[in-house]
């Protein structure tokens, strides 16, 4: 008669209480037991369009690499892989005489094991590549070191991601996208992005946005790769440009001494001016880079400069505030060349030969910007 089947993981583990709400715990497992007890969470997006998840999509050739060096015999493997627990979890201290040094203790885990359909225990905050090359390795039984906190809540996993991430290379778009769903205490570089990242995903969500649907995300599935045109880390780029100078016309909407921005003007005056400028350039709004320097890096945030010159003379509170942008941007617009031909006052630079490098954003921003002032000095 075979032995019945026990409906916990246990497991030797040390306890680290630097936070007494979510508990670390360091242990081992094999690639086969991290898959029985946690998920992989890719960032994505449910149905409401709400962001679920805080993964990167697999990098197939890393994963490679991994499973060839585990595979190759005897080999070191100390990156340990750090997984978020549900509070689930047991953790039973070792009876007898305390012989720890007071910032540890030994114990068994106990992580429960859970039956088809139902949700698992744990999630992989870092480390998502190493799982999956233990699970394509010949070595099933290969034990590795991990790393394990308390958190039942997403939010504080994701803090814990970007934070793990922040020195490595992770992709921008992704950091971008992540942001506005973390609402605890973010290091200043990362804190940095996170007004302009949550209206980056307020432009390309609200209804009334020209910018609706327009916006590649790490969560963009493959199959809307056809639809998005512009990436956020560009739109981020370009709001960050105007909030973080004090010539910028989104810069008096933030408070510095208490943090808040007016979120409700901000976003009055995007849609405003970027209305604008879709219905002033209409042929080139909403195409991708290589048909339209409009929608291409350069062209987003020279416009976005321009932006700071024109809206500071619009009263973008106005019913009639689209017009007036317009109206503005007659004094630019029959000297783009946004789709075909050349910028004259640019050395003749095709429209198709502006890249996204330092010189030609500051080369045609410089152009808009004079040409609009020149413009608007003659009448």
């Amino acid at each position: 008669m075979r032995p019945k089947r026990s409906n916990m993981l246990k497991r030797r583990a040390l306890r680290i209480n630097q936070d007494p709400e979510h508990p670390l715990y360091l242990f081992t497992l094999t690639g086969d037991e991290l898959l029985q007890i946690a998920d992989i969470s890719r960032v994505s997006r449910d149905e409401d369009g709400k962001l679920i998840g805080y993964q990167r999509p697999e990098v197939k050739r890393h994963i490679q690499n991994i499973v060839e060096y585990i595979d190759s015999g005897n080999v070191l493997f100390p990156n340990s892989v750090i997984l978020a627990l549900t509070s689930d979890v047991v953790f039973k201290e070792i009876r007898g005489p305390k012989v720890d040094h007071g910032y540890a203790k030994a114990g068994t885990l106990e992580v429960p094991l859970p039956k088809s359909g139902e949700p698992k225990p744990a999630w992989i905050v870092d480390g998502q590549q190493r799982t999956m090359a233990l699970t394509l390795s010949k070595r099933r039984d290969f034990p590795i070191p991990v790393n394990a906190f308390i958190a039942d809540n997403v939010d504080t996993q994701r803090d814990q991601f970007l934070r793990i991430n922040s020195t490595k290379p992770l992709p921008r778009g992704l950091i971008d996208e992540l942001l506005p769903e973390v609402s605890t205490i973010l290091p200043a570089n990362l804190a940095a992005r996170k007004i302009p990242s949550a209206l980056c995903d307020m432009l390309n969500r609200d209804p009334q946005s020209p910018f609706l649907g327009l916006v590649r995300q790490a969560s963009t599935k493959n199959t809307q790769q056809l639809s998005p045109v512009v990436t956020n880390t560009v739109i981020v780029q370009m709001l960050q440009d105007s909030l973080s100078s004090a010539s910028g016309v989104l810069f008096p909407f933030r408070n510095l001494a208490t943090g808040v921005t007016d979120f409700g003007s901000v976003r009055a005056l995007l849609l405003a001016y970027w209305k604008g400028v879709k219905e002033t350039f209409p042929e080139a709004w909403g195409v991708r880079p290589e048909k339209s320097r409009l929608m291409h890096a350069a062209g987003i945030r020279s416009m976005g400069r321009l932006m700071d010159r024109v809206m500071s003379s619009v009263n973008f509170n106005q019913r009639n505030a689209v017009s007036l942008v317009r109206r503005e941007l007659q004094h630019v617009s029959p000297h783009c060349r946004w789709t075909s031909g050349a910028w004259e006052d640019l050395g003749g630079l095709r429209w198709n030969e502006v890249q996204d490098v330092s010189q030609h954003i500051r080369m045609l921003s410089n152009f808009l910007i004079r040409t609009y002032i020149a413009a608007r000095n003659s009448n």
